[in-house]
């Protein structure tokens, strides 16, 4: 019988991970021996690996804790400086104290005035101070409107004003300004909701806007009343 011989040197291929030391792996005819077996660069012996992922993680150093809390505080601190800077200089916050815009607003009530926006349309709330005491009314006329309050009612420039949202009568005080009366430039009339005892520009004439706290944006209900 003849025996086959190897002609040609057989092409090894690079060990991988699923190939152990080459110390195991025993040379014959056809096989070079292991030791001009070279370990893939890409790959990983299994017992350093195996080693590798049994050492503990390192955990992070304690100076570390301090500096992410002094961060978490510096936030914080930064937030709060913030906000206080916002309701300093943009908006405010108001308890009402007072029944004059009852039913809309009741006293207990908080308002949420924006110091900055006073420009005001017809209807809307605004907050004043009047001897003192800070009132939310409500804007009826504005600069070169006619104000009369008749027995029918409240008239603006001759004509009836329509409320829905007010559902008590408008009268005169006997002790108030004299009607019919002409808003000036950048003054305002207002008057309270509850019309029979609010103290407003029945009382004490026409406001000017300079001297508003600001426009009314939020009404947040007492859940006591």
């Amino acid at each position: 019988m003849t025996r086959l011989q190897a002609t040609k040197p057989i092409k090894f291929v690079e060990s991988c991970e699923f190939v152990e030391l080459c110390e195991f792996v025993e040379p014959c005819e056809f096989i070079k021996p292991c030791e001009f077996v070279e370990p893939c660069e890409h790959s990983e012996p299994v017992i350093d690996r195996l080693e590798n992922e049994k050492k503990p993680r390192p955990q992070k150093p304690p100076n570390s804790l301090w500096k992410e809390l002094a961060m978490l505080a510096i936030k914080i601190v930064a937030i709060l400086l913030i906000v206080v800077l916002l309701f300093t200089f943009f908006y405010g916050v108001h308890r009402v104290n007072e029944p004059g815009m009852s039913p809309a607003i009741r006293s207990g009530d908080l308002v949420l005035f924006n110091r900055i926006g006073r420009t005001y349309a017809i209807g809307d709330l605004l907050l004043l101070d009047f001897e003192g005491q800070r009132q939310v009314r409500r804007v009826v006329a504005r600069g070169g409107d006619v104000v009369d309050i008749t027995e029918d009612g409240l008239l603006v420039n001759g004509a009836l004003v329509q409320e829905l949202e007010i559902f008590f009568h408008t009268p005169r005080y006997e002790e108030g300004v004299d009607f019919p009366l002409t808003v000036g430039e950048r003054q305002l009339f207002v008057l309270g909701d509850s019309r029979e005892n609010a103290t407003d520009s029945r009382i004490y004439g026409t406001v000017d806007i300079n001297d508003t706290l600001g426009l009314v944006i939020t009404v947040i209900r007492n859940r006591n009343f």
